[in-house]
């Protein structure tokens, strides 16, 4: 069993691994050089990581794990107030947008990850991925099951696109166009959601 105590100097850890590796990489972080950031002994790290790649592989499922969250609870708010499918969807977009904001070096790590197959981590990583965009494909189905959009819809394809046009285009924002508020941002991305998913409504 995981203590609140346990759980901090994990949270405590996974924000020194995630600032240090978007510095400097993953292969020239050391133990030392996390533990100290943390203010940790590095004692603490093995205790509560085998080595390493354990801690990062975590902090790769750990992070995934937060913004599926974040998506499931902005699909949830809407629902609770009477929003459509379509609405949870453009929620999500924003609640994703959000996460990034505030989690910018541990997203641009997750992208670049993803790219690379070599990684003893791979496996665990796309099972964390698929598990966030099983949030998105839940209510994209959902809407089909309801008449919102048409069940012509791939409704997978459409909920990975969704994802990843979040991430991708969020990371391109912060990157090129930092002078753009996350309103703004979100706005762009609503009219493509409505446009492409929720204007595509059923054809009975």
């Amino acid at each position: 069993m995981t203590t609140p105590r346990r759980q901090a100097t994990r949270r405590k850890l996974f924000d020194a691994a995630v600032g240090l590796i978007a510095e400097q990489g993953f292969s020239a972080t050391t133990v030392d050089e996390i533990a100290e950031r943390a203010g940790v002994a590095k004692g603490t790290v093995y205790y509560n990581f085998a080595s390493k790649n354990d801690l990062f592989e975590e902090l790769l499922r750990y992070g995934v794990g937060l913004l599926a969250e974040s998506l499931r609870r902005a699909a949830v708010g809407v629902g609770e107030h009477g929003g459509s499918r379509v609405d949870a969807l453009d929620a999500m977009i924003r609640a994703g947008l959000d996460f990034i904001v505030a989690n910018p070096s541990f997203t641009q790590l997750y992208v670049a990850e993803l790219w690379r197959t070599n990684r003893a981590w791979q496996d665990t990583l796309m099972v964390a991925r698929q598990d966030a965009v099983a949030v998105v494909e839940k209510v994209l189905g959902e809407a089909v099951a309801a008449g919102e959009v048409s069940d012509d819809i791939d409704v997978p394809l459409t909920a990975s696109a969704l994802f990843g046009m979040v991430l991708v285009a969020a990371l391109d924002w912060q990157a090129f166009q930092p002078e753009r508020g996350v309103e703004e941002v979100h706005a762009a991305l609503s009219l493509l959601l409505q446009g492409r998913v929720g204007g595509a409504i059923a054809r009975r």
